[in-house]
């Protein structure tokens, strides 16, 4: 399991590299996202939702989703979608962002 950063779909904003707790993600010389030692991410998914262009996704365990399955965020204004995607079968879970966070 870990992240997987999509160099076609990295725009070179930095979000991710910005937001990385173990400062694991740089920009390379043409502005992609880079993950330098993927063996110390911590999976904690920081990057995955700073980044607004879907272009980090992160491996789900076959307990979880199955070889192959990725998760992904997707944000439209007061919603986040949560995507798991396996071949062709995408499955999206919405959240209010409102109320996510409320007890």
């Amino acid at each position: 399991m870990g992240i997987i950063i999509e160099q076609t779909e990295c725009t070179g904003c930095g979000s991710c590299a910005r937001i990385c707790p173990g400062n694991l993600i740089r920009l390379d010389e043409n502005r992609h996202a880079l993950l330098r030692r993927p063996s110390d991410c911590w999976s904690c998914l920081a990057c995955m939702k700073a980044c607004r262009r879907q272009a980090i996704s992160y491996t789900l365990s076959p307990q979880m989703g199955g070889r192959g399955a990725r998760l992904s965020v997707n944000y439209t204004p007061g919603q986040t979608g949560w995507v798991i995607r396996k071949g062709q079968w995408q499955r999206v879970l919405i959240t209010d962002t409102k109320e996510a966070n409320r007890y």
